[in-house]
């Protein structure tokens, strides 16, 4: 949620800075709806004042012994009088809350304007890619099984068999590891979440639809980064604990919402795959170069693997809901002979702690925290890039020195 106070204040340049992010602000709809707010909340407060007083004066009478008619008269015509205007003041609050919630993070200073994702700037490389296309990886290997997944679920799952399964499981466990060595602690979380967490990290209430839901209250989570950040929720943190940096392997449930007939062919988009998720809580004047670190830390997990990449700064219309700056990394898929997206590595800046409550103490004033997540790395992407970059063309994928102790073997005959 972005600081109601920068809305107040000038909220012709909030807009304007949205703008580049596609998003029209409805300025009038705000003030309007902050406006009934004001006056509502004043009339509220004036009738809960005047019926303490009464109550009070009431209180003293009935000590005495007496009973004053009128007075009570007064008092129950009051009551219901604050009644009225305390619902329409919850109504007003509720719409205002809601009016909020869809209002997107206001892009950093730093992030480059532009209208969509053809106006994002590659800022680094690495590698030199195979650029004579070749198999994909469901016609390398019948050990990636597409069909079997839709029989057992339905489209848009898969069932891994063999030795990818245990190439898939060792980059897990790499990638755990390589966060590990980075200093991030590691957790075991719960894969359902609740609405209130979902809200706090930006995918409720806009994207229910991206979600599977169980119950009213229940989703299958989209990434770890829900329930990382969700730890430290409606917490003051001690100044001196600042950074936190976590990490978690966890299976990621997506609908694809309005993505039907977009990659649907192999593991590129599924409803479900395993990703291992970086997030870091970090004071506000070390977010941007926490941003720079925590990409870094990412992309060693592709140089170890010697897979080719570049690394891709989003620009402001292709901002996620929560980044106010972001790099996507994005790995070659010479079978597509064209890199694609990886890891997403994002500074949320204060946007997400707003809305979780998340707030250090400094001088004795109460700041909001930022909150940074990265991919390191989408586990099913990563296998895709890894089975294509190192098949030859025959019938042998190699496995990667950095893997061989976590498979136990150094090629797949296919």
């Amino acid at each position: 949620m972005i600081d109601t106070n920068l809305l107040k204040s000038d909220p012709k340049k909030i807009a304007k800075q949205l703008i580049s992010r596609n998003y029209q602000l409805d300025i009038q709809q705000y003030e309007s709806l902050e406006k009934k707010r004001k006056k509502h909340q004043t009339e509220t407060e004036e009738l809960q004042a005047r019926r303490n007083l009464l109550s009070k004066e009431y209180g003293a009478l009935k000590k005495e012994g007496t009973e004053d008619k009128t007075l009570n008269k007064k008092i129950e015509i009051l009551k219901k009088d604050l009644d009225n205007c305390s619902k329409k003041l919850a109504d007003i609050q509720s719409s205002l809350k809601d009016f909020l919630l869809d209002i997107p993070n206001i892009p950093a200073d730093s992030t480059p304007i532009g209208k969509s994702e053809e106006d994002n700037i590659k800022i680094r490389d690495f590698g030199k890619p195979n650029i004579s296309g070749g198999k994909d990886h469901l016609d390398i290997t019948s050990l990636i099984n597409i069909d079997v997944g839709n029989i057992l679920a339905g489209s848009r799952f898969a069932v891994l068999i063999g030795k990818i399964a245990k190439l898939h499981r060792a980059l897990i466990c790499f990638m755990l590891d390589k966060a590990a060595e980075h200093g991030y602690e590691e957790y075991y979380l719960p894969m359902i979440a609740n609405t209130q967490s979902l809200t706090s990290t930006g995918q409720l209430p806009k994207f229910s639809e991206d979600l599977f839901q169980l119950t009213d209250d229940y989703y299958l989570i989209p990434t770890a980064e829900v329930p990382l950040t969700n730890i430290y929720r409606d917490q003051i943190i001690q100044l001196s604990d600042l950074p936190f940096k976590m990490t978690a392997h966890t299976t990621c449930f997506r609908s694809e919402a309005g993505s039907y007939g977009k990659d649907t062919r192999g593991l590129i988009r599924q409803h479900q795959f395993e990703k291992v998720e970086l997030v870091q809580i970090c004071h506000p004047n070390k977010s941007f170069d926490a941003l720079e670190t925590l990409t870094s830390h990412a992309e060693s997990i592709l140089q170890e693997l010697n897979l080719p990449y570049q690394v891709v700064e989003l620009c402001s219309s292709d901002l996620g809901f929560s980044s106010a700056k972001t790099y996507d990394l994005e790995a070659w898929i010479p079978s597509q002979e064209t890199f694609r997206e990886i890891s997403s590595c994002s500074n949320c800046t204060d946007f997400q702690a707003r809305r979780a409550k998340i707030r250090f103490k400094e001088d004795g004033i109460s700041h909001f925290v930022h909150t940074l997540n990265g991919s390191a790395l989408a586990a099913g992407r990563t296998l895709i890039a890894l089975i294509e970059n190192y098949f030859d063309q025959k019938n042998t994928i190699s496995i990667p020195n950095v893997l061989q102790d976590y498979t136990k073997f150094k090629t797949i005959e296919v």
